[in-house]
């Protein structure tokens, strides 16, 4: 047994390796004689620390039980041997029988061979692997979950002693590339499209918890429970201000986040913690360190909420400290750009968003909540912006170019004048686009395109009038049950789907039928995402297997609509069997609705969406049966080439505009038109001038797009002459060349297209 006398309660430990942490000496003195500590506070014969160094290297820096000389020798990459693989995960490793793991990477000189069990933890710091430290024993013994959580614990303190900066340099933790003053061009993700230029604004919250191990854990309890109360206060105050301007799938986003916030788990884990002896400040990171690096490796939906918890966590540890302040709390000089790790949509709402030019998430998903209230609010945003901290200081002058995806620190004057000369444009461009709203999509020689905008949100409608559109072609009702933590039930549906109507004001809406499952998951639907989702359990897949969601969601679109006209389309329909079955479906709510109350919608449009190629062999027969077809362009492009759309290495490999994606399009144009039914498309592809230039080639009449794109389309049609472009298509019908879009751009400049 090693030195520090036989197992110790949790408590126990905790306190003498705070004693030793306080105590006199250098940090590689103290460090010593923690790992000694641990390891007889476990009943383990080894306990070694390792240190995360520049370039990804974790270091043994000290070690009770293997050999001293391999201190400071032995090495191993982050992802390397069972050290590197609980670095790599960010998540804690036990093994009764370590050195039969395929992961084991033996080093000689540490004399580790006579010891078969193993227990180690990541050392987190600010969401960031600094470390590993990790306990053996020669028999092959099953730790506990207990001794675990205890390690965890100790890791907390072993992180503060770390990142003090007495053991290396600060900055090596994490690594990141030196700050050279030189111009910088970082890539990033579009989350809300725009372009901002200012000077950096850092948005780092830092909490100095200078005590880490609780005296009394009533007191420690008695603090978090009144630090909750205070929290959930002042949220509501927020919640309720009335400045945001925000309801509908907005203020469900907030209500969400609120019951994370109330979320009991989350409240009773902290108080485990406080229990295994830390204060409440402590039990607070200790958890969401925790929950972080679980949510790291989670699915899509559920890796976005960790900025929820983020957000939660410092504004408990600002009412627990007594500390001042939150990002929300920066005063912002005028044309701020935001730099921030992760933010939450309360913390967005909180900032002075008049002098806010943009804001530059380190993380961040285009369907994270803040995200969307950004996109509410018109504020230019790029998200997983990588190692940005280590690239910029506070003031740097930065360009966001959120349309592209681009942030570029300390811009030469050669760019910035460009982006400068760029925005000057883009103003001019929507003043001419705002001259053409109550003008009509109609071509040079007469021929009349309806343009609809694609929707989501309540305050979406509000761009009908700003841009002149004739309706919404795709208003996506999954919005709705992706912002809630619970099926949203037929009131809450009904409500919403009835305000929409009501802001359209008599213009057409088309309501698409929940599109949920592949990469758009719902966290309280169990499913398996499979290796393809977005060819697996999805959308009308998954509502005809469910009938209750779909039948709940007709239920409340018909009692919204009563009285009015009703049109609602059902994706990803692979053949007529499925639609059958999902009409099915609405024809026995509609008879249960007029058996209820005899209110139904005054008119109904029953449509399908053509994503799934399959159905083009089954259309003459599909055509019979619906009031309308709507292409939807993103999904069918990349079904008909096998190509993942969300794969960064084909995402451009197939084009919208290659003779097969063309003939396949004209085909069904001219399909529809043969048999009277009406015939739509919704995607990219009708909000980009030039493929919609082609599609009204085609003969599509009618396009539903974002409503930025509405006065762009608008001016190619009103410049377009029709005759010539349909002959010109004709001909490239046949051609071999894997895409078109350049001579097709060649065609519009020739003849004065605005493209």
């Amino acid at each position: 047994m090693p030195a520090g006398g036989g197992k110790m309660t949790p408590r126990q430990l905790l306190a003498n390796v705070r004693d030793i942490m306080a105590g006199r000496g250098s940090a590689q003195k103290r460090l010593d004689q923690v790992v000694s500590t641990i390891a007889g506070g476990l009943g383990a014969e080894v306990c070694s620390v390792y240190v995360r160094r520049a370039g990804d290297v974790l270091e043994l820096f000290a070690t009770e039980g293997l050999r001293s000389s391999a201190v400071h020798q032995t090495r191993l990459r982050v992802g390397e041997g069972l050290i590197g693989v609980i670095a790599a995960r960010a998540r804690p490793l036990a093994l009764a029988d370590a050195q039969h793991h395929p992961a084991f990477a033996f080093r000689p000189e540490t004399g580790e061979e006579v010891y078969h069990s193993l227990m180690g933890v990541p050392i987190l710091r600010d969401g960031r692997i600094i470390g590993v430290v990790a306990v053996q024993n020669r028999s092959e013994r099953r730790y506990r979950g207990e001794e675990i959580e205890t390690l965890q614990t100790v890791a907390m303190i072993l992180a503060e002693l770390i990142a003090g900066g007495s053991l290396i340099a600060l900055d090596e933790l994490p690594p990141a590339e030196g700050l050279t003053g030189r111009p910088q061009q970082v890539p990033a993700v579009r989350l809300s499209p725009g372009v901002g230029i200012g000077i950096a604004v850092l948005g780092q919250l830092k909490h100095d918890i200078h005590n880490l191990v609780a005296e009394d854990p009533e007191v420690e309890r008695s603090r978090l429970r009144a630090a909750f109360t205070d929290m959930h206060g002042a949220l509501d105050a927020l919640f309720q201000a009335s400045d945001h301007g925000l309801d509908g799938e907005h203020r469900e986003i907030l209500e969400s986040y609120r019951m994370i916030a109330e979320d009991a788990g989350w409240f009773a884990r902290i108080q485990e913690a406080i229990d295994g002896g830390l204060t409440a400040e402590a039990a607070v990171m200790k958890v969401h360190n925790d929950i972080r690096a679980r949510l790291r490796t989670a699915n899509p939906y559920l890796q976005e909420r960790i900025h929820d918890f983020q957000d939660l966590a410092d504004r408990l540890l600002q009412h627990l400290t007594g500390a001042d302040g939150s990002v929300g709390d920066i005063v912002l000089p005028e044309n701020a750009v935001l730099i921030a790790r992760s933010l939450g949509p309360a913390q967005l709402l909180e900032l002075d968003r008049s002098r806010l030019a943009a804001v530059v998430l380190e993380e961040g998903t285009a369907t994270a909540h803040v995200a969307i209230i950004a996109r509410a609010l018109n504020i230019p945003m790029v998200g997983q912006a990588r190692d940005i901290f280590g690239q910029i200081v506070a003031g740097d002058p930065v360009i966001v170019d959120a349309e592209h995806g681009n942030v570029f620190v300390r811009p030469g004057d050669t760019v910035r004048q460009a982006f400068m000369e760029s925005a000057h444009e883009r103003e001019r461009q929507i003043a001419s686009y705002r001259a053409l709203q109550t003008l009509p999509a109609e071509t040079l020689d007469g021929v009349e395109v309806r343009l609809n905008i694609n929707a989501g949100l309540r305050i979406d409608l509000a761009q009908l009038e700003e841009t002149g559109a004739e309706g919404v072609g795709l208003y996506r009702t999954e919005l709705l049950f992706l912002s809630q933590t619970r099926f949203p039930d037929v009131a809450a549906q009904q409500a919403l789907y009835a305000d929409i109507l009501d802001k359209a004001e008599g213009r057409p809406v088309v309501f698409r039928t929940v599109d949920v499952g592949g990469d758009k998951i719902l966290p309280y639907l169990d499913t398996s995402r499979g290796d393809n989702p977005a060819m697996g359990w999805r959308a009308i897949r998954m509502c005809l297997d469910r009938p209750a969601i779909l039948r709940q969601q007709l239920r409340a679109l018909i009692r919204a609509a009563a009285g009015r006209e009703l049109r609602l389309m059902f994706p990803m329909v692979a053949d007529v069997a499925e639609f059958d079955s999902a009409r099915a479906l609405l024809d026995l709510e509609m008879k249960r609705e007029n058996d209820r109350t005899g209110r139904l919608p005054a008119s109904l449009s029953v449509g399908a969406m053509l994503e799934v190629p399959s159905l083009m062999f089954q259309l003459d027969m599909l055509l019979k049966k619906v009031q309308f077809v709507s292409v939807g362009s993103n999904d069918l492009l990349q079904f008909l080439f096998a190509s993942d759309r969300a794969n960064p290495g084909l995402s451009t490999r197939y084009d919208s505009l290659s003779p097969a994606m063309i003939r396949l399009l004209g085909e069904v144009a001219q399909r529809c038109e043969k048999a009277g039914t009406s015939l739509s498309l919704c995607g990219e592809m009708a909000g980009n001038p030039l493929d919609a230039m082609v599609l009204v080639g085609l003969g599509y009449r009618d396009l539903s797009m974002a409503p930025s794109s509405i006065g762009p389309v608008k001016a190619m049609i009103r410049s377009l002459n029709l005759g010539g472009l349909r002959r010109y298509i004709e001909v490239l019908y046949d051609s071999p060349e894997h895409s078109l879009r350049e001579k097709l751009r060649d065609f519009a400049r020739d003849h004065h297209i605005a493209i």
